[in-house]
């Protein structure tokens, strides 16, 4: 690694082996949660989280109902931390997703998912914090430190890990099989020539980033790494939205950003983006399939609810290039610390 490469991008290139490793290491938490599910049924999933995590539970929300038909519920965490509410979760199944493990109201609300009955599992990368030492089940990221305080590596840990919670309880062959292409996948990604992406986002004022299922959510991490990283007004809709009142403000340049794998909604993302596209918006889309407009082609998994997790990586490396260029550091946003304990 290069001295003068900042620590986000370091850390970025670091999560293909990070993704190979808890894969391998977490099997048995895997196999512990399939079990756990297997006797449990239970009809509804809840998840708490909050900023890049929660991206990661709402990736797991629609990979877990495409995969096993069971509704995911987000809990907002102010619930129990701000409100004092009483959850009524008797038989259910509650994760909490956190880089740190350290945020008081999480750890309020997963305290109050188990007094409501729920069984707590914490998806978490410091397996000694309050987060994992409450919960009934760690399942640990094992991404290492991260130092930058723009999430990168801890992100796709996350979503990977969700991801193989999925294939676990879901007996679900392909998506197993997907994951154990991811690490590869995300490799191949190197030297992908990002340079006409990088041109549209330094000279952009505001953009929208976009996609459907597990890709909506990949879609809401981008815009937070342009607000975070690059200081850049960024919208996350799901293009099937867009298509309707934010559609307004697209004018001739106007940026848009498009996360469309090869999966079911494939071919409306594509109409979606040539319909804006003859609006005189400026698309950069990421898929493993040609698009119309500025087309940054991927290495694939195999699977498209997986591939957006792949599209990321290329988009973190370009965010981090567009920040530097606009004479940020990635390393230290302004007015943003690693670790945020909200109430």
């Amino acid at each position: 690694m290069s001295e003068n490469q900042s620590l986000m991008l370091q850390e970025a290139g670091q999560s293909p082996e990070v993704v190979a490793t808890l894969l391998e290491k977490e099997k048995p938490v895997f196999a512990e949660i399939a079990r756990l599910f297997s006797s449990a049924r239970p009809s509804v999933v809840t998840t708490a989280a909050r900023g890049s995590s929660d991206h990661a539970a709402t990736f797991f929300k629609y990979l877990f109902e495409i995969t096993c038909g069971v509704p995911v519920a987000s809990v907002g965490p102010s619930i129990a931390s701000v409100y004092g509410a009483a959850l009524h979760l008797k038989g259910g199944v509650h994760f909490t997703v956190s880089q740190s493990g350290a945020s008081p109201d999480i750890v309020a609300l997963q305290e109050a998912a188990k007094k409501g009955g729920a069984t707590t599992i914490a998806v978490v990368n410091v397996t000694d914090s309050p987060l994992a030492k409450q919960a009934d089940i760690v399942l640990g990221l094992n991404a290492g430190a991260e130092k930058s305080v723009a999430a990168t590596k801890s992100f796709i840990a996350s979503v990977a890990a969700l991801a193989g919670v999925t294939a676990a309880i879901g007996g679900a062959f392909d998506l197993q099989t997907a994951l154990a292409k991811l690490p590869e996948a995300l490799s191949a990604t190197a030297g992908i020539d990002t340079a006409a992406a990088e041109e549209v986002l330094f000279h952009a004022t505001s953009l929208y980033t976009g996609g459907r299922g597990p890709a909506f959510a990949i879609a809401l991490e981008a815009a937070l790494k342009a607000k975070e990283t690059a200081g850049l007004h960024a919208e996350a809709f799901s293009l099937a939205e867009l298509m309707h009142g934010p559609m307004r403000l697209v004018q001739p340049g106007f940026p848009i950003v498009a996360f469309a794998p090869d999966d079911a909604a494939f071919a409306n993302n594509s109409q979606a983006l040539e319909r804006l596209q003859k609006l005189g918006a400026t698309t950069v889309g990421f898929s493993t399939q040609p698009l119309s407009g500025i087309n940054l082609r991927v290495p694939t998994t195999g699977n498209g609810l997986v591939d957006p997790l792949v599209s990321l990586l290329v988009y973190y490396r370009l965010i981090e290039s567009v920040t530097r260029r606009k004479g940020f550091d990635p390393d230290k946003p302004a007015n943003l610390l690693k670790v945020t304990e909200t109430v």
